[in-house]
């Protein structure tokens, strides 16, 4: 599974990455997480705003940060 956090480092993008490390590491979830805060990257996904995530090429979120529960939930677990 690959994971991508997008946004450009403000602190609800931070946060966002943080929760998502967490929960991955606390279930061992077999997954590869990826930060992209370059902007011209972050627009060839079509966001506008962020904080954003995409799991295996799939939107998921985009311009909130999720709960640690909104995650486990987007990984099934």
């Amino acid at each position: 599974m690959e994971i991508k956090v997008l946004g450009p480092g403000c602190a609800k993008c931070k946060t966002t990455y943080n929760v998502v490390e967490k929960v991955i590491k606390e279930n061992n979830v077999n997954a590869t997480l990826v930060k992209i805060d370059d902007i011209m990257e972050i627009m060839n996904y079509n966001i506008m705003s962020t904080p954003a995530i995409i799991i295996d090429g799939e939107i998921k979120i985009k311009g909130r940060t999720p709960s640690e529960k909104e995650v486990k939930e987007l990984l099934g677990l």
